[in-house]
């Protein structure tokens, strides 16, 4: 029982697989950014999205603008890779999800063991 890869499929699912993780850090920057407008924080740290060690509480607005701008992100990114991959898109969803895990761990140079990051996630 021999394992048939055809290559020109393979190299089509990793291209939409860039696709979709360019898009995903492309839309979670943008919303990040109009987050942080909307609560009028004064700056805006380029490691936001990686970031599982703010402290969680509903009257920190750094942690609101992480939360908020995490759940609208992934909101707009499963409508869009509907219409950039047309089908299996839960695929592709917790194919980038497991990458910005794993993105997220060497950025902040330790695994992510924040229970309220996970159920953000």
């Amino acid at each position: 029982m021999a394992l048939k890869i055809n290559l020109p499929e393979t190299k089509i699912v990793l291209l939409n697989l860039l696709i979709c993780v360019v898009v995903f850090y492309i839309v979670y920057y943008v919303v990040l950014s109009i987050c942080f407008a909307a609560f009028r924080l004064e700056m805006l740290d380029g490691w936001a999205p990686f970031d599982f060690k703010t402290n969680p509480s509903w009257i920190n607005p750094n942690y609101l603008v992480l939360l908020v701008s995490l759940e609208i992100t992934y909101f707009i990114c499963g409508l869009l890779f509907a219409l950039i991959v047309e089908e299996w898109v839960w695929d592709y969803a917790i194919t980038v999800t497991a990458i910005h895990i794993i993105i997220t761990a060497a950025v902040m140079s330790e695994f992510p063991l924040m229970l309220h990051w996970w159920m953000a996630l």
